[in-house]
């Protein structure tokens, strides 16, 4: 039985939506039931969630945290600029753009950290490259697998595994969540899940058409765990998701359909310490102004209501929100009314446990490097800071070295 057979077979008669479905080799979903180590100095104590929203397409950063005082940001663009008397002030320099409404509350409540000019040396514009840095955290793109997938590697020894501590919610495998040993499940919808494995009979089946064991280390195999492993978090999550009703309203888009299986999965599964949720749209090369407005107000929207939903449900101390995107934009504006690729940008750590405000230097327009912002913090700080103080792993063995952490979490 081939891999695409395999495939084939799962398609005909038992319908498609795990991710690792179609490209098995990544949902081999090995995982530990409390990879968190009992907290020392303010660590966490096991049962933290770190959810990551990867805006994919670079988003233009400018044009999210803006520089409303800068002439020179005005003068770059002088049709896309936002006005003064139209963002929602921060200070008297700075100001989130006026579709971030909700975000905006969250920041005046303490909630949000804005992490700025954030990057790598030596910036790729390439989607792919760039993504791939992020993902795996490595510039000189040396390190392998993902640098979440890394983490979990580091934690396999440590006890019993588990199948569902973390999740990826994506049409595509994100490399982040890849490791040598830990494979994390990726699913296009949590209510496929519900439809395909609820059925005792359906999932009798879909085990059965793996076939006899294959030798261990061949092709064949990887397939056959990688298939187990994804039907083995799919029947754990089927018998918990049903047990969540929101009260909240969420939109009918990428974000507000993503962040509502999120807050399903943070009530519904205590086992997940890791959720991964890929949204794209933000690739503006082209009439920026209503298509970034409209992406940004959707996520706005999303974010808040999935704060609300978690607080109200009394989980808001143990999650918080990390926000990238693999760069930004150029700081001058293109001939089609949008933003080239770019390259520094911000990030957001959004919850309740956060130290909120503005961390890092504002963009400098006055000293650019190829028209882009030059990065001030190594987006490695950020995910040291991540690992160390709230997911309770050792940066230095993921990331391959010791980064400074940025003072944005508890310690």
């Amino acid at each position: 039985m081939s891999d695409f057979l395999s495939r084939r077979d799962v398609v005909k008669r038992g319908g498609m939506i795990a991710i690792g479905l179609t490209a098995p080799r990544w949902l081999s979903s090995i995982a530990h039931a409390d990879v968190i180590r009992q907290a020392k100095g303010g660590k966490p104590t096991g049962n933290t969630v770190l959810v990551v929203c990867q805006l994919s397409g670079g988003n233009d950063g400018l044009n999210t945290v803006v520089p409303y005082a800068d002439a020179k940001y005005h003068s770059l663009r002088p049709t896309l600029g936002l006005k003064e008397d139209t963002v929602l002030k921060i200070n008297d320099q700075m100001g989130f753009h006026p579709s971030l409404a909700k975000v905006s509350e969250l920041y005046k409540q303490g909630k949000v950290a804005v992490i700025q000019s954030v990057g790598y040396p030596k910036p790729n514009r390439s989607h792919f490259a760039s993504m791939d840095i992020w993902q795996s955290a490595s510039p000189d793109r040396q390190l392998r697998y993902g640098w979440i997938g890394r983490h979990f590697d580091s934690q396999i020894a440590k006890g019993t595994l588990n199948p569902v501590v973390a999740i990826g919610l994506s049409t595509e495998k994100p490399l982040a969540l890849a490791g040598k040993q830990a494979s994390i499940p990726c699913f296009a919808s949590l209510v496929d899940i519900q439809s395909m494995v609820g059925d005792p009979d359906a999932e009798r089946m879909l085990r059965q058409i793996q076939g006899t064991a294959a030798a261990p280390g061949s092709n064949l195999s990887v397939v056959q765990q990688a298939n187990k492993s994804a039907l083995d978090a799919m029947a754990v999550l089927s018998k918990q998701l049903e047990k969540f009703t929101p009260k909240q309203t969420y939109g009918n888009d990428p974000f507000g359909v993503g962040f509502k299986q999120i807050a399903q999965l943070v009530a519904t599964s205590p086992q997940t310490r890791v959720i991964y949720l890929s949204s794209g749209g933000v690739d503006t090369h082209a009439r920026q102004a209503e298509t970034h407005a409209k992406l940004l107000e959707n996520f706005s929207n999303a974010v808040s209501a999935f704060q609300q939903e978690i607080e109200e449900a009394g989980h808001a101390d143990r999650v918080i929100l990390l926000v990238f995107s693999e760069f930004g934009r150029r700081s001058f504006e293109n001939a089609s009314g949008g933003t080239d690729h770019g390259a520094a940008a911000p990030m957001f750590l959004v919850g309740k446990n956060v130290k909120g405000g503005l961390h890092g230097p504002i963009p400098d327009l006055n000293d650019l490097q190829d028209g882009d912002l030059k990065y001030k913090i190594d987006f490695r700080e950020v995910y040291a800071t991540t690992l160390d103080q709230w997911m309770g792993g050792d940066s230095e063995v993921v990331l391959g070295q010791k980064f400074t952490h940025q003072g944005v979490l508890p310690t």
